[in-house]
């Protein structure tokens, strides 16, 4: 399967989901093709982190998007606008295309031009678009990301995950140290919620 995960605005946290998915799906046991298409490169320089602290399962990530045609794997790909043409490549041989959303006005917008831009650039049968509230608030009295995820149940041909990402610091450790989540501290409420998150987006693999 070809997973892309995207949105047009940055800071949405999918170079964090796409490296922790990647991982994920190694401990499961799957072959897995990560690709870099943002001109920013997050994913590449967390990917050369944990290479030179050698860390194991390995992760290799590839900027050129060159899919093999003739073996069984995972593709994850990273996109970013900063080039249009591997980002509408990307798309158009997309299965899923998954969409981080950060609770905010701003990203809701962007979230809204991203369904209109798919729909302009993808010809055939479409992929399945599956959104989910990304660094979500923590605190119970703050109310942006329950309406920012009411908002996005009205937008049409989308699956909405009711499983948010919440905005935590081992997500930032882990990341900044070239580790999964869930290698970095196995028991605590991120890694269990990335789990729990993973087993949706990929609900075969363990």
């Amino acid at each position: 399967m070809i997973t892309v995960i995207g949105n047009l605005k940055g800071g949405s946290g999918k170079s964090t989901v796409t490296f922790n998915l990647a991982l994920w799906l190694i401990q499961a046991g799957k072959t897995v093709l990560a690709y870099d298409l943002d001109l920013q490169r997050t994913l590449s320089d967390v990917v050369q982190v944990r290479q030179e602290e050698g860390y194991e399962p390995r992760l290799t990530v590839s900027t050129d998007l060159n899919l093999p045609q003739h073996f069984k794997y995972e593709a994850v790909i990273d996109i970013g606008t900063g080039n249009m043409t591997q980002m509408k490549r990307a798309l158009s041989l997309a299965d899923r295309i998954i969409v981080p959303v950060v609770p905010s006005q701003a990203d809701l917008w962007s979230t809204q031009r991203f369904l209109y831009f798919i729909a302009s650039e993808v010809r055939g049968k479409p992929p399945e678009i599956v959104m989910f509230i990304n660094r979500a608030d923590t605190h119970s009295s703050i109310r942006e990301s329950d309406e920012t995820y009411d908002a996005l149940k009205s937008l049409p041909g989308i699956k909405l995950l009711e499983n948010r990402l919440y905005q935590r610091i081992t997500y930032r450790r882990s990341f900044s140290e070239g580790l999964a989540v869930f290698e970095l501290e196995p028991s605590s409420k991120a890694a269990k919620e990335f789990e729990k998150f993973a087993q949706l987006i990929y609900p075969s693999k363990k």
